[in-house]
């Protein structure tokens, strides 16, 4: 019953810290409810439509015309200025009116129809990958189907048959078929991957800053005498000895070297159990704003938050563990900033992992998150078997459960070196 009992006094003790500390109960409760809610807004426009683009225009002839009239029906683009000079095209550029600039040359018309090469200069900012490459796409399709016109045209003019003509055009032909996300949906695709990557984040803070804070005031003791007997370590000689003029007392437990392991291990679930139950709220909200509206088997749906709360206890425990390694909460902070940060984009969602180097890759198989996206896109996108992904949620598991071990080890460690408190 006692390691009960310290789980209790250990949630009790930390549930009254988070009423007197409103920013450190903000990271538990408000931020990461914002940052949902608000991710899932800015993707709230599925499908990218109507980028601005400019058209200069030096032939002025009813083909022309023609050309920025089919630009504009595309649904991915609109034209929405023409520019007489290609020094006001670009300043439109520099100044995010528009993403692209498509330029019509002088005899377009009468190259047309002559069947010399007629071609468009088509100048995108390529600073914006997505921008660009969806201009790109649209004024290719566009020119593509003005093309296959122009020229079955021009051979049903010499007498040949609309279909024969269209076949001698196009005698191979691409039949394209989207497997997985083919609404190209991109709050289906971006914001619910982009979402638990948050999440990790601020969980890796919160997992350094809840045992770091007790570090940095030295009441580490303090916290496990707390759990130990309902009441805080009493101040004898030998601990104040330890103290400085301009740092608190630290309260050291008596038999340092009979600390409880189980014991250990229960309160600091109790002092974490909080963030575990706020995030696996916030876990739940957002796995059920990604599969709202989806026909996706329940037992996927429980693999993929089973997952992402494994991920998250996986973060609090890792960020645990860099601040106990340092004994200082600024350097836990900063392993956490540097490890967290930038694991989605070694992730291979937005960049192809089959792409990167050999060293990213063995980079991006030590990040969780990557294999916890692994499974998530298996299973929330492409409708994958369970059995697939079942072995990553058996590994990260395993590795919570080792990461559990290894905090409660350091954390006796950090008991036991009272010496080592205070840093910053």
């Amino acid at each position: 019953m006692s390691y009960l009992h310290a789980f209790l006094r250990s949630a009790a003790y930390e549930r009254r810290f988070l009423r007197k500390n409103p920013w450190d109960l903000a990271m538990v409760l408000w931020i990461p409810l914002v940052t949902v809610l608000l991710i899932w807004w800015i993707f709230s426009r599925t499908q990218i439509t109507d980028l601005p683009i400019g058209v200069i225009d030096h032939d002025s002839s009813p083909m022309a015309n023609t050309v920025v009239r089919y630009l504009d029906a595309s649904p991915d683009i609109s034209v929405t200025t023409r520019y007489s000079s290609q020094i006001e095209a670009q300043q439109a550029m520099l100044e995010r009116h528009i993403y692209g600039v498509v330029v019509i040359p002088e005899d377009f018309s009468h190259n047309l129809l002559r069947g010399q090469p007629t071609p468009l200069v088509l100048q995108v900012n390529a600073q914006y990958g997505t921008h660009s490459g969806i201009i790109q796409k649209s004024v290719q399709s566009v020119v593509a189907t003005l093309s296959a016109g122009a020229e079955v045209q021009r051979l049903v003019k010499q007498g040949m048959a609309r279909s024969q003509a269209i076949i001698n055009y196009a005698p191979i032909s691409i039949q394209r078929i989207s497997l997985f996300n083919a609404a190209t949906n991109y709050q289906q695709f971006l914001a619910s991957t982009v979402i638990p990557a948050l999440l990790h984040i601020l969980a890796m803070v919160i997992g350094a800053t809840t045992i770091g804070r007790e570090l940095r005031d030295r009441q580490i003791g303090r916290w496990y005498r707390f759990i130990d007997t309902d009441h805080p370590s009493l101040l004898t000689k030998e601990n104040a000895s330890l103290a400085t003029d301009h740092k608190p007392t630290p309260s050291v437990p008596a038999d340092m070297d009979n600390i409880s392991m189980l014991m250990l291990l229960f309160g600091l679930l109790g002092k974490y159990c909080w963030p575990i139950l706020a995030y696996s709220v916030w876990a739940a909200l957002a796995l059920g704003l990604a599969s709202y509206g989806q026909d996706i088997h329940c037992a996927s749906l429980i693999a993929i938050y089973a997952a992402l709360v494994v991920l998250l206890l996986l973060s609090f425990f890792l960020g645990a563990i860099f601040t106990l390694g340092a004994f200082s909460l600024r350097m836990g902070l900063s392993a956490t900033g540097f490890i967290s940060a930038p694991s989605y984009a070694f992730a291979g969602v937005t960049f192809p992992y089959i792409a990167i180097s050999d060293s990213a890759k063995h980079w991006s198989d030590i990040l969780p998150l990557t294999h916890y996206l692994k499974l998530h896109i298996a299973q929330l996108q492409m409708r994958a078997p369970l059995a697939i992904s079942l072995p990553i949620l058996y590994g990260l598991s395993l590795v919570a459960l080792v990461t559990l071990l290894l905090m409660t080890v350091l954390t006796k460690r950090a008991l036991t070196h009272p010496e080592r408190w205070g840093a910053r």
